[in-house]
C-alpha cells in the first residue's frame, strides 16, 4: 500500500483527535485532583499514596480508566482500517460512533448518570465491533 492512500485516509486524523481526547480526560481528572490536594501535592512525589475523597475526582478518574480500556482497540482498528482500506464506509461510521460515544460517556459518568450511560458504553463498544467486522469481511 502506498502511503499517499493512509495519508488520505480520514482514520489517522481520527486516531489524533482520540488522543486529544485521551490527554483531556488524564487533564480533567488531574485538575479535580489538584482542586482538592492542592498544587503541593501534584508537585510532589506522592509517596503517601494520597487519593481524592471528592465524588467528581474519583468519577474523573474511573471515567479515563475507562476509555484506556478500550482506547488500544479503538487505534488497532483505526490504524488496521487506514492500511486495509474501508470501501463501505462503515468502518468509518464505526469510528465515529465510538468517538461520539466517549465525547457523551465523559459528562453522564461526571453527573452520576446510571443507565443511559452504560448504553453509551455499550454505543462505543459497537463502534468498535463495526471496525472490526469490516476489517474481518
Amino acid at each position: 500500500m502506498e502511503p499517499t492512500v493512509i495519508a488520505t485516509s480520514p482514520f489517522p486524523a481520527l486516531v489524533a483527535w482520540s488522543a486529544v481526547l485521551l490527554v483531556f480526560q488524564i487533564c480533567l481528572h488531574s485538575t479535580l485532583v489538584t482542586r482538592e490536594l492542592g498544587s503541593g501535592w501534584n508537585a510532589g512525589p506522592r509517596d503517601d499514596n494520597e487519593q481524592p475523597k471528592g465524588v467528581l475526582a474519583g468519577r474523573a478518574a474511573r471515567a479515563s480508566r475507562n476509555l484506556r480500556e478500550t482506547y488500544p482497540a479503538f487505534v488497532g482498528l483505526a490504524l488496521g482500517l487506514a492500511i486495509a482500506g474501508d470501501p463501505s464506509g462503515w468502518g468509518l461510521i464505526g469510528a465515529w460512533i465510538w468517538f461520539a460515544c466517549r465525547i457523551v460517556y465523559i459528562p453522564l459518568y461526571l453527573a452520576g448518570i446510571p443507565y443511559i450511560r452504560s448504553l453509551v458504553w455499550l454505543g462505543a463498544l459497537s463502534g468498535l465491533g463495526l471496525m472490526g467486522l469490516v476489517l474481518v469481511f
